[in-house]
């Protein structure tokens, strides 16, 4: 098949044929595909090149171990995704030995808060939402990131993070309350 070709084909027919052939080039285009974005979610996470280039390498190998087990449920994006974040929270919770950096407050019972508009975070200045998300806590971070930049559904957030999807659709509201507080007391014009 030529290049060409090869590039038409979506992921799950790049994923059966590399099962089908064990032929290393369609996992290749797997890794050419999904490489780059990876690293940007280990970066984002885990602010460190190397650490984040060894994640990656890490995150295929486990991709690569793990392919035959992809039921295709869900996209396969959101699959390599949710490994991704997973394998980046399991580090941070090591390091800092955190037991589990989404619990705090995601499964309080109430809403006292009222709904941040998403326009009122998709408005920010890149430059300037950079600096939030650095210092928002990892597990408010990770979910934005999960929904505005991967654009994740609740349900396969709630599966990556084993969590209820009413429990995620509180923790997005708690975190974009605590992006927008951090916003304000950072940039106080």
């Amino acid at each position: 098949m030529g290049k060409q070709g090869a590039n038409k084909l979506s992921d799950e027919e790049v994923i059966g044929l590399y099962l089908k052939s064990r032929n290393s080039s369609y996992f290749t285009m797997l890794y050419s595909r999904y490489s780059g974005k990876v690293y940007s979610k280990c970066i984002s996470l885990l602010k460190d090149e190397q650490l984040s280039d060894d994640a990656t390498q890490d995150i295929f190998l486990k991709i690569y171990l793990n392919l035959a087990k992809f039921s295709g449920k869900s996209k396969f994006s959101t699959w390599v995704y949710s490994i991704t974040y997973n394998y980046c929270i399991d580090y941070i919770r090591k390091k800092k030995k955190e037991k589990n950096i989404f619990s705090e407050d995601i499964e309080k019972v109430g809403d006292p808060l009222v709904d941040v508009p998403d326009h009122e975070l998709l408005e920010i200045e890149v430059s300037r939402l950079k600096r939030v998300m650095d210092v928002i806590p990892t597990g408010d971070k990770a979910v934005l990131l999960m929904k505005y930049q991967d654009d994740m559904s609740i349900r396969d957030i709630a599966e990556v993070l084993s969590k209820s999807e009413s429990a995620i659709k509180m923790k997005i509201k708690r975190a974009k309350h605590k992006a927008q507080a951090s916003y304000k007391e950072i940039f106080k014009d």
